[in-house]
């Protein structure tokens, strides 16, 4: 790998993290890539593309190191941005001690929750880095990685408690069809974020039962009352959650063609077992392990939340999705 120094380096070889590095390099001239496959940085190498996420992307390789080293990565990188799947944080960072991070600032792009700890990413950064809480931020949408790929007009929220290291990567992720608002709220975010993904999976759970289109306005708005509720009893700071961060991004996920878990959803609603359903989709869908998660966290605040409790029913306590959804529509108003 080319020793040039990194403003940013990021972390996952998926979907939105071929996302973000295509977003990264329209401002920055030299952009670190980890990937766990050899496979796959040999084949961006040679053909200038990921082999199996956004296969349209083609990428400049005189911007790009990209290498399966990923101490070499972190220690040529300013900015750490991290998008593996959430259930991969714990075993992508068990060999690298915390000295390695001092002085980084670290983004999480994650849009999951640790399922080992229940805990948020930037929880989890914090406790296992020492990384103060104001050097650690987050990108969150609404914004779906095969869009960025066709270069569809997308907003990005960068959210810090230091706003001047959320301006810094807003205006580095900044481009011609990414538009970016900054947030000081850091956990309100990233609960959020954590949350759309299983309200999607009822989204989509319902729609695979064959609910229409007024019964998903329903869900969704009740949704956000649920969002709202658990986030300000969880981290009670001013919010408003109808902006994009929020509502934006909860709507994207829970309606888009693109969105991984509502298809994981919608085909448990058909029937598929949780098993079957994953193995389709050779995917993760990040509200299958975050609903547990919620249900654990939850037991400390104990806030209303039937649709979360709804979806862990059928996923883990194997309720049938036609009973469940039955007796969900009678909570909802």
């Amino acid at each position: 790998m080319s020793e040039l120094k990194n403003k940013v380096g990021v972390i996952g070889g998926g979907s939105w993290a071929t996302a973000l590095v295509k977003i990264l390099c329209n401002n920055l001239d030299n952009v670190g890539w980890w990937m766990r496959s050899e496979e796959a940085v040999e084949h961006i190498h040679k053909y200038r593309h990921n082999l199996r996420y956004l296969q349209s992307v083609e990428f400049d390789t005189n911007k790009i190191n990209v290498s399966t080293n990923l101490e070499e990565i972190i220690n040529s990188s300013e900015i750490i941005l991290i998008a593996t799947p959430s259930a991969f944080l714990t075993s992508v960072f068990e060999n690298i001690p915390k000295e390695m991070m001092q002085g980084k600032t670290v983004f999480s792009a994650v849009k999951g929750i640790v399922p080992e700890y229940h805990a948020i990413p930037a929880r989890f950064i914090h406790k296992t880095f020492d990384t103060p809480y104001d050097e650690i931020g987050i990108i969150c949408g609404p914004c779906h990685a095969e869009e960025v790929a066709l270069e569809r007009l997308s907003y990005l929220t960068i959210a810090c408690q230091d706003e001047d290291i959320a301006e810094e990567m807003a205006e580095i992720c900044a481009c011609r069809y990414i538009k970016t608002t900054v947030s000081d709220d850091l956990f309100g975010t990233e609960l959020s974020a954590v949350l759309k993904n299983v309200y999607s999976i009822a989204s989509g759970i319902c729609s695979g039962l064959g609910y229409g289109d007024n019964f998903q306005a329903v869900l969704i708005s009740n949704a956000i009352q649920e969002i709202e509720n658990f986030i300000d009893e969880v981290s009670p700071i001013h919010r408003d959650v109808k902006t994009s961060a929020y509502l934006g991004d909860l709507l994207v996920t829970a309606y888009s063609k693109f969105s991984r878990n509502r298809t994981f959803g919608f085909m448990i609603g058909k029937g598929y077992s949780v098993k079957t359903a994953q193995m389709e989709m050779d995917m993760i869908a990040e509200g299958y392990y975050a609903v547990r998660s919620v249900m654990e966290i939850n037991k400390k605040f104990e806030v209303e939340m039937p649709i979360v409790e709804a979806v862990n029913n059928i996923l883990y306590e194997k309720i049938s999705p036609v009973i469940e959804m039955k007796i969900l529509t009678d909570k909802l108003s």
